[in-house]
């Protein structure tokens, strides 16, 4: 395969993908671990790419965000297995936030039958809520039509008389030292809300968004405990030490 054609399909996996591994590419190109080193080399070089431990992530601007179906379409398995993990700590009776959001709302056909009462600000999630007959309460607000959430300062003001057991927040960056962030001021501002009303903070995500920085922080690391489905043994050994890490098992 010529250089330019590598490149390209470097590329387009990143479009696809967010992220992608080494190994990946190797086997993808059908060339050598240090060739495709090179390539990444030359395309970080160009500022088409930055490279991450163990492989490679998308570029793009800190204020830059996908529309909600275009996140849906996804990482879906893993959004999928991340759900399911997170609705496991879920108990009867306990009263919950549902941050907005594409994986969040793969945990809602998993609360059935637990007597749960949800709150949100994700358009999104009304539908399915009522469909699943999963007593809810929505917060007012702006609607911000690229993620279908409810934002500003009536959002805030609706979430301000709830208290949660557990809150569920969606994110578009994690890192070890910039904490976890999103492109939208007015959603970081809920979502930094939210948890402060919650007695245990969770921020769910999959491994697309590691390392990746967004325009505003909406909590530290150690703020929230992390439900994700990948991390490298050196990457999960460091953030272990300033928050819980709980890791979907294959």
């Amino acid at each position: 395969m010529l250089t330019p054609e590598r490149h390209r399909m470097i590329l387009d996996m990143l479009q696809e993908k967010g992220i992608v591994k080494i190994q990946e590419l190797v086997q993808a190109t059908a060339s050598s671990e240090a060739t495709i080193r090179r390539d990444l080399s030359h395309l970080e070089s160009e500022k088409l790419l930055k490279r991450v431990h163990g492989g490679a992530a998308l570029l793009q601007g800190k204020g830059m965000e996908a529309s909600l179906s275009e996140k849906s379409t996804k990482q879906l398995s893993e959004k999928k297995r991340i759900a399911r993990l997170a609705a496991s700590l879920i108990q009867e009776g306990d009263c919950i936030y549902l941050d907005a959001g594409s994986t969040t709302y793969e945990m809602i056909p998993l609360l059935v039958d637990k007597k749960v009462t949800v709150v949100t600000n994700g358009l999104m999630h009304l539908e399915s809520l009522y469909e699943y007959d999963i007593q809810a309460y929505v917060v007012g607000g702006k609607i911000k039509g690229l993620t279908k959430a409810l934002v500003g300062s009536q959002a805030i003001r609706g979430l301000q008389d709830y208290r949660f057991d557990k809150c569920f927040i969606g994110t578009n960056g994690i890192h070890e030292e910039l904490g976890y962030t999103t492109p939208d001021p007015e959603e970081a501002s809920i979502k930094k809300m939210a948890l402060q009303l919650s007695e245990q903070r969770y921020v769910i995500a999959d491994r697309s968004k590691w390392n990746k920085v967004c325009f505003v922080q909406f909590a530290a690391i150690q703020e929230a405990a992390l439900i994700i489905d990948q991390l490298e043994q050196d990457e999960e050994s460091a953030i272990s030490t300033k928050t819980t890490v709980i890791k979907v098992v294959e």
